[in-house]
């Protein structure tokens, strides 16, 4: 098991997200892929908009959000100063939340019930607006955390392909804390041959080089980059 950086690289977010790359770049050599087939989505919960601002002028584009309320409030500033962004919605949405997520996130990780597939339906429609989707599995069947369970996700693809017309590209997965994340990465890559899905979004901080390494086409790494960050109390999405 390879295991990554939890803290960043001395210095700015900019050389956190510099070793980070390098980092990926050294687990796709490992693995026999090339560094374009990963996307790093930098998570970037917390992270004030002027430190943002230092790893967009380093040239990257593609971040992470996980909660609707906080990306409203942060991002339309810095869409407007940078051109080329793609933000990700990488925490659980809300039903009620549809509406805003379709028009602010290019990306949803978190597509995980019948009752979100209509909301998100209901709202690509009628914003002509389709972000890409993914179907979050628990693999580890917790009952705390959200997510289809494994043995239902097949059936939920169907829903969310077939009957709601959803664009799903791809499954997300958040292993448990404190065992080998391995078992679940490849679950998760199982399910999706099988439902004929090629994007897997896997693999954070603690274990972004190991995701890659077992098929991960999209890292979510926050700490790596900007640092241990306060987390304030959970608001709704």
């Amino acid at each position: 098991m390879t295991t990554a950086r939890e803290t960043p690289a001395a210095g700015t977010p900019a050389s956190g997200l510099t070793l980070v790359r390098e980092e990926m770049a050294a687990a796709c050599a490992r693995a026999g892929r090339t560094p374009e087939s990963v996307t790093l989505v930098a998570a970037s919960k917390t992270v004030a908009p002027d430190l943002l601002a230092q790893t967009i002028s380093a040239g990257h584009l593609v971040y992470g959000e996980n909660r609707v309320q906080e990306a409203r409030d942060k991002w339309p500033g810095l869409l407007e100063r940078f051109s080329g962004l793609e933000l990700h919605l990488i925490g659980p949405l809300q039903s009620n939340k549809a509406r805003e997520a379709v028009a602010l996130f290019d990306v949803i990780h978190s597509v995980d019930r019948a009752s979100l597939c209509t909301a998100l339906a209901k709202q690509c429609a009628q914003q002509d607006r389709w972000p890409r989707l993914f179907v979050q599995v628990n693999t580890g069947s917790e009952p705390q955390k959200a997510g289809v369970p494994p043995e239902e996700a097949d059936a939920f693809l169907e829903t969310c392909r077939g009957k709601h017309r959803l664009d799903v590209v791809g499954l997300m997965c958040i292993p448990p804390v404190g065992g080998p994340p391995e078992p679940h990465f490849t679950q998760l890559t199982e399910i999706a041959q099988r439902n004929g899905l090629k994007l897997l979004s896997m693999g954070m901080s603690g274990d972004y080089t190991s995701a890659i390494e077992h098929g991960a086409t999209h890292v979510r790494v926050g700490s790596a980059i900007f640092g241990a960050r306060p987390y304030p109390p959970r608001q709704d999405q």
